[in-house]
C-alpha cells in the first residue's frame, strides 16, 4: 500500500456500517487502553488520605456520584459532541488545534510560510468562510495577527499541552502497571508483596519499552481483543457486585450526593477530586488518535461500550465498598477487593494485559506528537523510525523510547504507590484538557464562526469543571504533583529555545541571502569550473540564495553542472497531496541550470526514503521543464519576494500521461516502439551501468533548449547527486541580553550537538555529502 495514497484519501466520507464497527473495534486497543483501566486506581487514590469510608456509605456515594457526572460531562460530552468536531482534516491533537488556529489567523510560528502553502486543497476546510462573521471575531483575529507577544502565547500554550502530553508518557505506564500488579497484594503476605510488587511492575515496563523497536503490528491485533475482555470483565463483576451487594447503588447517580459529599468533607473532599480525576485520565486520546479512526467510529465505541462499562465498574465497586467497611487501612479500598476470590488470578493477568495496552498507546502517542512538534520545528532532531510500511503513523524513536523508560523506572521505584503517582499523572491528564478547552474556544470563534457567547459559554462550563480538579492536583504539590510541572519545564523549556534558535537562524539567513544580481554577474559558469552531476543545496530559505553558496563558491574551484536550492519545508497541514508536493522553479538564465525546489510535508506526512526521493526530485524537475514556468498551475513568487515563478508539480506517481523516467542498464535495454510517446535519453558511455531515460508524451511540441536542457539533467543524474549542507554555529552577538545568550549560546548550541545531524534526519548518504561550515553572529 501506497502511504501517501493511503493518507490522502477522504476519511469524512460515508462508511459502510462494517466499516464502522471494524474501525470501532479497533480503537478499543488504541484509543480507549488507558481510560479503561482506571478503575484500577481511581478508588484507591481517592481514599489514600484525604478522606475515610464511614458507616453512612456518604462518601462512597459522592465519590461515585462526581465519576458518573466526571465521565459524563468531560469524555462523553465534551470530547465525543463537540471536540472531535474541531479535526484538522482528520486529524486530532493539541498540534492539531494550533495549525488550524495557524492557517485561518496567520500565527503559524514556521519561518518559512508561503502564500503559496495557501493554495493547498487540505489548508482550509471551508474556503467559502475565510472570515469570522462577527465584528467581534474579526478583531480577535487581527489582534492575535498583529501582535507578536500574544502569537508566542498561543504557541507556548500548545506546548504546555504538548509537554503535559509528554509527561503523561511517563506517568500513564508507571501507574498503569503498577496498579495492575498491586493485585498481588490480596494473594500474599504484606511482608513478600513489599518485595515483589516493584520489581514485577518494573521487568514489565523494560520489557514493554524494550520491545517498542519492533513496532506494534505484529500484536497490533491483540490490543483491541484484550481491551475487549477487560471491558466484559470490569462490566460483569460490577453487575455481580451490584445484585449482590447494594442494589440501591443507582440512587448515588444523582448530583444531590456530591453536594452532602462536599459539605461533609468540606476541604479534604475537595483536595480527593484529585484522585477521582483519574477516572478520565486517557480520554484525550480520542481526540489525539482520531487521525487513525473515523469520528462516527470512535463515539460508537465510547458510547456503546466503554461509557456503560467504566459506569458499571464503578458501580460495582461502589456497591461492594458500601457493604464492607476497612476503617483507616485504605490500601483495602481498590479495585482488586471487589473481585470474586475465584476469579482474582484470572482478572489479574488481564488488568496486567490491558494495563500494557494502555501504556503501549500512550507511548506510541507521545512518538506521534514528538515527531509533530519535530516537523514544526518546535524539538530538536531526532531520529524516526517507521515500524510498518503499511500502517501509517507507527513510528518509533530511539532517544524518547530511552529516555521515557528511564523516567518511567525512577518514578516507578522512587513512588512505589499509587497515591503520589496518582497526583502527578491527574496534574498532566488535567492541564491538558485546560489548554484543549482554552484552544477549542478559540477554534469555536475564529474557525467555526460561531459567536463570542458560544465560545465564552464553553470556556465558563468545561473551564470551571476542570479548574476545579486543576485546583485540587495542583495541590498536591508536594505529594507527587510536581513530576509533570520539572517534566513539562524541562521539555517546554528545550522546545522553545530550539524554536527560538531555528527562528533567528532562519532571520539570519533572509538577512545574508545573496542577490540575484550578484549571481548574475558570475556568469552561465558561475565563475567557476562546472562538473558533471546534480548538486543539491539544502537550504530553510524559500526565496533567494542563501550564504552558505557564496561561501562554498569562495573556497571551492568547481560545481555541479546542475545546481538545486533544496527546500524541505512543513507545512500547517496534516498532509500535503502527493499531486502538490513540489514546488519548482528557475533562478537565473535556463543556461544556468539553476533551479529551486521546494518540498512540502505535512507535520503527519512520512519522508520517503532517498533512492525514491531522489527520483520523484529529478521527475519534478523534468516536468517543470517539459510544461514550462509559465503553465496554468503556475504560482508567482511575488508572494514570496522573488521574481522568477514556481510551479506545482506532483510526484511521479500522480501522472500518468506526464513524463515517465527510468533507470536501465546498457546490457537490457528495450526499445520502445510506441506513437504516443517519445524518448530521449542521455549518450551512452563505456563505464556506465545504467542509463537513465525520460520517456516524454507527443505533444505539446518541445523546443530545443528544453531538449537539450533535459539531456543535460539527464546526464547529470547518471553521474550521482551530491548533497551540500550548511553546518552552521550560531553565537549571539556581543551586548546581547543575559537571556538571548544563554539561550543561544548554551541552550540551543546544546541542543544542536546532542540531536541528529540534518543528514541523519532527512536520510542523506553520508558518501554523498558534503558540509560547508560558518559561523552566524546574530
Amino acid at each position: 500500500m501506497d502511504l501517501e495514497t493511503a493518507v490522502s484519501q477522504d476519511k469524512v466520507k460515508k462508511e459502510s456500517w462494517r466499516t464502522v464497527l471494524t474501525l470501532a473495534f479497533q480503537s478499543l486497543g488504541v484509543v480507549y487502553g488507558d481510560l479503561s483501566t482506571s478503575p484500577l486506581y481511581v478508588y484507591k487514590s481517592t481514599f489514600a488520605e484525604d478522606i475515610s469510608h464511614s458507616e453512612t456509605n456518604e462518601e462512597i456515594y459522592g465519590v461515585l456520584s462526581f465519576v458518573f457526572w466526571t465521565l459524563t460531562l468531560v469524555p462523553l460530552l465534551k470530547y465525543v459532541f463537540i471536540v472531535l468536531k474541531a479535526d484538522d482534516n482528520g486529524e486530532g491533537g493539541t498540534f492539531a488545534l494550533y495549525s488550524l488556529l495557524c492557517r485561518h489567523a496567520r500565527v503559524s510560528s514556521l519561518p518559512n510560510c508561503q502564500l503559496a502553502d495557501e493554495e493547498l486543497s487540505e489548508y482550509k476546510k471551508n474556503r467559502t468562510c475565510s472570515s469570522p462573521k462577527s465584528n467581534i471575531g474579526s478583531r480577535l483575529r487581527s489582534t492575535l495577527e498583529r501582535h507578536g507577544v500574544l502569537q508566542r502565547f498561543l504557541l507556548v500554550l500548545a506546548l504546555i499541552g504538548t509537554c503535559m502530553v509528554i509527561g503523561d508518557g511517563v506517568l500513564t505506564p508507571a501507574i498503569s502497571v503498577f496498579s495492575a500488579v498491586s493485585g498481588l497484594e490480596l494473594s500474599m503476605s504484606k511482608e513478600h508483596h513489599k518485595y515483589v510488587e516493584v520489581p514485577v511492575a518494573c521487568i514489565i515496563l523494560i520489557c514493554l519499552f524494550a520491545l517498542q523497536h519492533y513496532g506494534t503490528h505484529r500484536v497490533g491485533f491483540l490490543f483491541a481483543p484484550v481491551v475487549m475482555t477487560w471491558l466484559l470483565c470490569i462490566s460483569v463483576i460490577g453487575v455481580y457486585n451490584i445484585f449482590r451487594w447494594d442494589h440501591h447503588v443507582y440512587r448515588a447517580l444523582s448530583p444531590y450526593y456530591m453536594y452532602v459529599f462536599l459539605k461533609k468533607t468540606q476541604r479534604q473532599g475537595w483536595k480527593s477530586l484529585g484522585g477521582i480525576l483519574l477516572c478520565i485520565t486517557g480520554s484525550e486520546a480520542m481526540f489525539a488518535d482520531l487521525g487513525h479512526f473515523s469520528q462516527f467510529s470512535i463515539k460508537i465505541a465510547f458510547t456503546c461500550v466503554v461509557y456503560p462499562s467504566l459506569v458499571l465498574a464503578y458501580m460495582g465497586q461502589a456497591a461492594y465498598l458500601s457493604a464492607h467497611h476497612f476503617g483507616e487501612e485504605y490500601n483495602q479500598v481498590g479495585f482488586y477487593v471487589s473481585v470474586p476470590d475465584k476469579l482474582r488470578w484470572p482478572v489479574l493477568i488481564i488488568a496486567i494485559l490491558a494495563a500494557v495496552v494502555g501504556s503501549q498507546a500512550i507511548i506510541t502517542g507521545t512518538f506521534s506528537i514528538i515527531k509533530q512538534c519535530s516537523a514544526l520545528g518546535c524539538f530538536p532532531r531526532v531520529k524516526i523510525v517507521h515500524t510498518s510500511s503499511k500502517i501509517h503513523g507507527q513510528i518509533y524513536i530511539p532517544e524518547i523510547n530511552w529516555i521515557l523508560m528511564v523516567l518511567c523506572l525512577a518514578i516507578t521505584i522512587g513512588f512505589r504507590d499509587t497515591k503520589r503517582m496518582g497526583n502527578a499523572s491527574g496534574l498532566a491528564v488535567i492541564t491538558v484538557m485546560l489548554v484543549t478547552t482554552c484552544l477549542m474556544s478559540l477554534v469555536i470563534v475564529l474557525c467555526w464562526h460561531r459567536s463570542v457567547f458560544v465560545a465564552i459559554c464553553f470556556v465558563f462550563f468545561f473551564g470551571s469543571v476542570e479548574a476545579l480538579y486543576f485546583s485540587a492536583s495542583l495541590i498536591k504539590f508536594r505529594e507527587g504533583a510536581w513530576v509533570p510541572i520539572a517534566l513539562s519545564f524541562i521539555f517546554l523549556v528545550a522546545m522553545y529555545v530550539w524554536h527560538y534558535g531555528t527562528i533567528k537562524k532562519y532571520e539570519f539567513e533572509i538577512q545574508n541571502k545573496v542577490s540575484i544580481n550578484w549571481l548574475l554577474t558570475l556568469g552561465p559558469s558561475l565563475g567557476i569550473v562546472r562538473v558533471r552531476g546534480i548538486g543539491l543545496v539544502h537550504t530553510e530559505l524559500v526565496s533567494g540564495i542563501p550564504a552558505i553558496f557564496s561561501h562554498f563558491v569562495t573556497n571551492v574551484p568547481a560545481f555541479h553542472q546542475v545546481l538545486v536550492f533544496l527546500c524541505i519545508k512543513s507545512v500547517p497541514v496534516p498532509h500535503v497531496k502527493p499531486e502538490e508536493r513540489f514546488l519548482v522553479g528557475q533562478i537565473g538564465p535556463k543556461e544556468y541550470r539553476l533551479y529551486r525546489c521546494i518540498v512540502r510535508y505535512g507535520y503527519r506526512d512520512v519522508h520517503k526514503d532517498d533512492l525514491e526521493f531522489e527520483n520523484d526530485l529529478i521527475y519534478s524537475i523534468a516536468e517543470f521543464i517539459r510544461s514550462g514556468s509559465k503553465g496554468s498551475n503556475a504560482i508567482n513568487e511575488d508572494m514570496v519576494k522573488e521574481d522568477d515563478s514556481m510551479t506545482v508539480v506532483g510526484t511521479r506517481s500522480t501522472r500518468s500521461d506526464g513524463i515517465q523516467m527510468t533507470e536501465d542498464s546498457l546490457d537490457n535495454i528495450e526499445p520502445v516502439g510506441t506513437s504516443e510517446h517519445r524518448e530521449i535519453t542521455s549518450p551512452p558511455a563505456s563505464q556506465q551501468k545504467k542509463r537513465v531515460r525520460f520517456i516524454m508524451p507527443e505533444s505539446p511540441k518541445m523546443d530545443m533548449g528544453a531538449k537539450e536542457e533535459l539531456r543535460e539533467l539527464m546526464e547529470a543524474r547518471e553521474a550521482g547527486i551530491a548533497y551540500i549542507l550548511g553546518n552552521t554555529y550560531m553565537n549571539a552577538k556581543q551586548g546581547s541580553g543575559v537571556m538571548k545568550r544563554f539561550a543561544i549560546n548554551f541552550g540551543y548550541e546544546f541542543l544542536r550537538r546532542n540531536s541528529r545531524t540534518p543528514t541523519y534526519a532527512l536520510s542523506i548518504p553520508h558518501a554523498s555529502t558534503l558540509e560547508v561550515g560558518m559561523v552566524y553572529n546574530i
